[in-house]
């Protein structure tokens, strides 16, 4: 069912690897023939509030043996957006740290996978009370929010500093329920400031551009890997990128089937996908 060009793989994970606490599928034996097959895997979430080394685990707890620098998050994504329009040239380690250039500010919403991606890139994420010598704002899921961030970003947005969201969703996942998320949040600011972000996450192609980068692979072979049309399958095909709609997750097969432009694959899970 893999297409036979295909080198390399870009996958969600929820809905595609785990849905919850329980895995989909026999994990270890799947990834054993992901390898068997010689295929390059990278793991891609528009969650910005893990570290990669937090998903490391979490994989490794499933039998799915990673490195930190295949995990891609949007917090990752939006650093990457942000580099170019403040930092000096600099060139990447393979695990995508800065080498050269010297520390920026910014003034970030966020947790601890943005905090972390924002510093890899030799960002200085800024407190409340620096907030004036930002160059740039950050918007990502902060449970820690407060009302004087909310209005630190709103009054840098108006000055005209570039405005970068890590992703659009609108709740995010606990538990108990649905909460804001990343995109409740900047919607906020955008009703507060007039002003829209540039988006990193999914469907934007940013996120999916780094994960392939930093498999070394060439767009035509490079599977993305999805169970949601609006968010996997509209970024993959916006980054240019055959797509496989799993239906494991989110998204039906009906609404597979009627989706423009036609995805190039539709499977049951990513065992039937790989075996």
């Amino acid at each position: 069912m893999l297409p036979h060009n295909i080198q390399a793989l870009i996958l969600d994970m929820d809905g595609v690897l785990w849905r919850g606490e329980e895995p989909i599928g026999d994990l270890a034996r799947i990834f054993g023939r992901i390898a068997g097959r010689g295929l390059k895997v990278a793991f891609a979430t528009n969650n910005g509030t893990r570290t990669p080394e937090m998903y490391v685990e979490r994989l490794a707890s499933f039998g799915v043996p990673a490195e930190p620098w295949q995990v891609v998050t949007s917090a990752q994504a939006a650093a990457e957006l942000a580099a170019p329009l403040l930092l000096p040239p600099f060139s990447l380690k393979k695990g995508g740290e800065a080498e050269g250039g010297g520390a920026r500010g910014v003034f970030a919403i966020g947790e601890a996978g943005v905090m972390e991606a924002l510093r890899e890139r030799g960002f200085e994420p800024l407190p409340v009370e620096r907030a004036d010598e930002a160059q740039a704002v950050i918007v990502s899921i902060d449970r820690g929010i407060t009302f004087q961030k909310m209005a630190e970003a709103a009054l840098l947005i108006r000055r005209g500093l570039p405005f970068i969201a890590t992703n659009p969703d609108k709740t995010f996942p606990t538990p108990r329920g649905e909460i804001p998320g990343a995109g409740a949040w900047t919607s906020v600011l955008v009703t507060a400031t007039g002003r829209e972000p540039i988006y990193a996450g999914k469907p934007a192609p940013a996120l999916f551009e780094l994960a392939r980068r930093r498999l070394g692979a060439p767009k035509e072979a490079t599977l993305v890997v999805g169970d949601r049309l609006e968010t996997d399958i509209a970024g993959g095909q916006a980054a240019g990128m055959p797509c496989a709609l799993v239906l494991s997750g989110v998204s039906g097969r009906e609404q597979a089937e009627a989706w423009q432009p036609e995805i190039d694959v539709i499977a049951e899970d990513l065992g039937a996908l790989v075996e």
